[in-house]
């Protein structure tokens, strides 16, 4: 009878520990957040005579250049069942056959949906060689952690209630496997450009494809000249960039990548269509926009390379490299997708490698080590715990982080360590605005709050 009431009790802590952290406060980021659901609305978008863009169907946009006998599709979308939705609402546009499809880049957010616009063999697929080649490149190395960790920033492990969006995007949960950045769609593409710069026709439409490197190595974007439509693929949209995903990537080149930003301004555009959120119309807001981000990236890169070249560290050119004020305040600037401090370490890291260039971390401690000898200077780990307590009460939560590694580091099985790490990092998800960041933290959190419960079902009469 004691036993059966130790396990109801130990069940019920499970609950309480599972049911913790799943209601934001009102909070300032979150608020911002919310404002942004309006970018993200379901809707077909005329932008000129011939180019419609779909946007809020899933979580990238798909566009439809209406030909003189046939349609052009530019991106895919992230899988079949978005992409069906959105063929058969372009078909109450226009009922001429698919007979050119071209896919901006290789993730599968943009071409996951191929099969829904490919009605048959004659439709002839562009992609610049190498699609595919940062996801190949992690597969033929055996790696597929960038995975679970693409997972983790998307939030698809989370509850819908913990998702707001995802900074460029609707909050989605692709209806494929786990895999975020992989996909299963039978349909591939036709031809291959290899040049600089390729004239293709369909339908009467005449395309530019643009070799355009920066998210990708294998990126296009593509140039419609008639009616001075230019669509930029994930090299511009509104959010700062994704310059450094937190899921893992080869070095995305930054300085490359404000270059392509700055060819695309060159077309001098009168509309502007991203890879994600809604699309821009008027060739001056076009030009300002691009104009803006180019020179914030370039900023990045070139205060970053002036602080390496002083001898600083990366934590040291977080402090030293600081957007200029007129860059803040910008919607499509704001960190809601990627984030500048990201981008500093990436760009060090890009060109100097894993060492930050201070002697003490040649052959740094393990991280037991440093917790180890940590404990011994505060008086003990029950030390290290009532400091923890405090920061978590005075809200120094990534103080807590902190202190909640050292004691895992000691103490793996501490549940009372999990449990409180995983309430600083919702603490923390309440107050940042960079979606991915906020998600990583929400689904960490979870996965700890899980352990910590695995361990209380484990052994309850204990």
């Amino acid at each position: 009878m004691c036993s059966v009431s130790l396990y109801l009790r130990s069940l019920m802590t499970v609950a309480l520990i599972l049911s913790g952290g799943f209601a934001f406060a009102d909070t300032e980021a979150t608020r911002e957040l919310k404002l942004r659901n309006a970018e993200f609305e379901k809707d077909i978008i005329k932008v000129s005579d011939s180019v419609y863009v779909a946007v809020g169907y899933a979580v990238s946009a798909v566009s439809m250049i209406v030909g003189e006998d046939g349609l052009v599709i530019i991106d895919t979308g992230i899988d079949t069942v978005s992409g069906a939705e959105i063929r058969e609402d372009f078909r109450k546009i226009s009922e001429k056959p698919v007979v050119g499809v071209v896919i901006t880049h290789g993730h599968p957010d943009h071409l996951g949906g191929l099969a829904a616009f490919v009605d048959s063999g004659d439709v002839q697929v562009w992609a610049r060689e190498g699609l595919q080649d940062e996801s190949n490149t992690l597969r033929e190395a055996g790696i597929n952690r960038q995975r679970k960790r693409g997972a983790m920033q998307a939030g698809f492990m989370l509850k819908p209630e913990q998702r707001i969006n995802n900074g460029i995007a609707k909050a989605y949960w692709p209806k494929r496997g786990g895999a975020v950045f992989e996909s299963a769609h039978e349909a591939k593409p036709t031809h291959f450009t290899t040049d600089d710069r390729t004239r293709v026709s369909f339908a009467g439409v005449d395309l530019d494809l643009v070799v355009a490197d920066g998210e990708t190595s294998d990126a296009l974007y593509i140039w419609f000249p008639k009616e001075a439509v230019l669509f930029a693929g994930d090299n511009f949209y509104k959010s700062w960039p994704n310059l450094s995903p937190i899921r893992g990537s080869a070095y995305r080149d930054v300085r490359t990548w404000a270059m392509t930003v700055d060819a695309m301004f060159n077309e001098q555009p009168e509309v502007l269509v991203p890879g994600h959120t809604r699309p821009i119309v008027g060739s001056e807001v076009a030009a300002e926009m691009l104009t803006n981000y180019r020179d914030a990236i370039q900023f990045v890169f070139d205060k970053t390379v002036e602080g390496i070249n002083e001898g600083l560290t990366p934590n040291q050119l977080i402090e030293y490299v600081q957007l200029p004020e007129k860059y803040l305040t910008l919607d499509y600037l704001r960190p809601h997708y990627g984030n500048p401090e990201w981008a500093v370490r990436s760009i060090f890291a890009g060109y100097l490698g894993w060492f930050d260039g201070n002697a003490t971390n040649l052959f740094p401690l393990t991280d037991k080590e440093e917790a180890t000898r940590l404990a011994k200077m505060a008086g003990g780990i029950s030390q290290l715990r009532a400091q923890s307590e405090a920061a978590m009460e005075e809200g120094d939560y990534q103080w807590v982080l902190k202190l909640s590694d050292y004691i895992l580091a000691l103490e793996p099985r501490s549940t009372d360590a999990k449990l409180r790490k995983a309430d600083a990092m919702t603490k923390l998800a309440e107050v940042v605005i960079t979606t991915t960041a906020r998600n990583y933290y929400l689904s960490s959190a979870k996965q700890l709050r899980e352990s910590a419960a695995a361990m209380v079902v484990s052994a309850p009469d204990e």
